[in-house]
């Protein structure tokens, strides 16, 4: 029914009338939660692998249903070209219902409903709104609860968005192997406590940042499979009430076909409804990842530190001015918003980890929170782990010269002489150094007593050009000849 100005219709719902935007596809429900909830201003359309997920399960729910006898081909046909259209994304801006939202997500699970509704209505050239023709709790939601509906996307929402994530962190990886060949060869002082170490090569240092990143993909992997246990069939509290005994099973089958993955049905639908501990497994490998991504720029900002006032082993590649007021600085900028992005990360790792202790008896009612959250999360690295790895590392160059200057000036070299001259001798060589200001080699060549060809094996460490692998330079090859 149209109002007399003709931008609206007017839907009824079981409160009584409500006024929908004319040219929305959504109804009386939605427009109830826009009213209900204007609290961040980020809307579920804002993530369309929400929203494919949806119509995914819904078009698993219909086709099921169809095949039941439950719903008539006409019915299915149009409600399944509805989802198809929704899944393409052709429809996003149709979902405007805040992320933070009370319900459990049942706002999120009717703005679906509705728009496939009224969508599957225009396919069978009726108007909006009527839902005596397709309804949609009783036709598109059929068999089915916002319990086990909601959850199940949320499932594959975040299984779909991992993919883009896994595959810049894989980038990542392969950029720092590539910057660690380019580095091989140059010698450097390895840090401890921000004090002077052993001797390495800038080589192994970035080595060392792809192999862990290389591990959190396969943690992220091995996480990712708890995703695909979904409690699809168990409707309300996971009791299956209102869904045929067949429909579970079947449902399951045509959600594996149209997503290619491999997903189990929960052993039990009733303890699945409240459980969320597969989405805290996965934010705490977010937080694992990002706390790692976060160390690496560190290190980075530690290293190209200065130019003339700190480390200066590396180059960042020069970005922007960094200064209104200094002529010529240039900040880290990629690594530093890498930081705060992880840092917020960490923060929703926290919300979630609250929000899933936050579930009552048979339902976890903060599932929206979970949702936004590890959504954003994921978005959030990834967008920032892309620009990481082409705005920065894969620029990155080396300062060989001042790498070797502070190798020199350093005592690093004093615990690869230990095996030879005892700690004791060796104390006092890196003392001398402290002390006096030289380099270790100076050091050594003017103390008298030492066999020369310790002082040449000395001055080869110093020059060594070591390997890309995590060894020991083969100091303990060039010390132990006699």
């Amino acid at each position: 029914m149209m109002d007399a100005h003709n931008s609206h219709r007017v839907e009824a719902d079981s409160l009584g009338l409500v006024a929908v935007p004319s040219a929305a596809y959504f109804g009386a429900q939605t427009a109830r939660a826009i009213e209900n909830f204007p609290i961040s201003g980020t809307t579920i359309g804002r993530f369309p692998e929400l929203i494919q997920a949806l119509a995914l399960v819904k078009k698993a729910a219909c086709l099921t249903n169809e095949e039941l006898g439950h719903l008539s081909p006409e019915k299915a046909a149009a409600i399944a070209a509805a989802c198809d259209e929704i899944a393409a994304g052709t429809l996003d801006a149709e979902f405007p219902v805040d992320v933070f939202q009370g319900g459990a997500g049942t706002s999120t699970n009717m703005n679906i409903n509705e728009v496939i509704a009224n969508r599957a209505l225009e396919i069978l050239g009726a108007a909006r709104g009527r839902y005596e023709i397709i309804h949609p709790n009783n036709d598109v939601n059929l068999a089915q609860s916002t319990n086990d509906v909601y959850p199940t996307a949320i499932r594959l929402a975040v299984l779909s968005s991992q993919k883009q994530f896994r595959s810049a962190l894989q980038d990542l990886a392969s950029a720092m192997e590539e910057r660690s060949s380019a580095f091989s060869k140059i010698v450097k002082l390895g840090r401890t406590q921000l004090q002077d170490a052993v001797p390495m090569t800038l080589g192994q240092e970035f080595l060392a940042y792809a192999v862990t990143i290389r591990e959190d993909i396969h943690r992220l992997s091995d996480v990712s499979a708890h995703l695909c246990e979904i409690n699809l069939g168990g409707t309300a509290i996971g009791t299956g009430i209102n869904a045929d005994p067949r429909y579970q099973a079947l449902a399951l089958g045509h959600l594996r076909r149209m997503t290619g993955l491999d997903l189990t049905a929960a052993e039990n639908l009733i303890e699945a409804t409240w459980d969320t501990g597969a989405f805290v497994s996965f934010s705490g490998t977010l937080k694992r990842i990002a706390t790692k991504l976060s160390k690496i720029a560190n290190d980075l900002r530690l290293l190209s530190s200065g130019p003339r006032g700190g480390f200066a082993e590396i180059n960042l590649p020069p970005l922007q001015p960094g200064s209104s007021i200094m002529p010529g600085k240039v900040n880290p900028v990629v690594p530093e918003v890498l930081n705060q992005v992880a840092f917020q990360v960490i923060g929703a790792d926290l919300t979630i980890t609250l929000a899933s202790e936050a579930g009552q008896l048979q339902l976890n009612v903060m599932e929206p929170v979970i949702t936004y959250n590890l959504l954003n999360a994921i978005a959030l690295l990834t967008n920032a782990v892309t620009v990481f790895t082409h705005r920065c590392v894969s620029g990155i160059t080396a300062n060989p010269e001042q790498c070797l200057k502070h190798l020199e000036a350093s005592t690093a070299v004093a615990t690869a002489l230990t095996p030879i001259l005892g700690y004791e001798q060796a104390a006092d060589i890196a003392r001398e150094v402290i002390s006096s200001g030289r380099t270790i080699h100076s050091v050594i060549e003017a103390m008298p007593g030492l066999p020369a060809d310790l002082v040449a094996r000395t001055r080869e460490l110093l020059t060594l050009t070591g390997t890309s692998r995590g060894g020991d330079l083969g100091f303990s090859v060039i010390l132990s000849e006699d």
